[in-house]
């Protein structure tokens, strides 16, 4: 795997710049080192984070908004205040149902993410 070393330690939002990802979805990769990953991920209602899969282990905070969320056969609607972990390979996604934030925490880093 490649090494993409790490973030700076201390880290402010208004310093990182968010990424587009989607229609009405955007990204701001904050900390990280090759075993973790934290990102921010901002939703206009209606916005979609398509359904797939990827190897790494997440978990999730909802800080707002209210989200759709699928993992495998499942399908609940997630508030802020709520969390949900999304095991390795297995199929996810989300609606947007009210304007929100996400904050995605991964292990190991999204290597995807870093490149461009």
């Amino acid at each position: 795997m490649e090494s993409f070393g790490s973030s700076k330690e201390f880290i402010k939002g208004e310093d990182i710049a968010w990424e587009t990802v989607g229609q009405g979805v955007q990204r701001q990769i904050m900390g990280y080192d090759d075993k973790i990953m934290l990102v921010n991920v901002k939703f206009d209602k209606g916005g979609i984070g398509e359904m797939h899969k990827h190897y790494h282990s997440q978990v999730t905070y909802v800080v707002s908004g209210e989200f759709e969320l699928t993992i495998g056969a499942e399908t609940r609607l997630m508030k802020g205040g709520d969390s949900f972990y999304i095991p390795p390979h297995v199929m996810h996604g989300a609606i947007c149902k009210e304007a929100g934030v996400l904050i995605d925490v991964f292990s190991p880093i999204r290597e995807d993410f870093m490149t461009k």
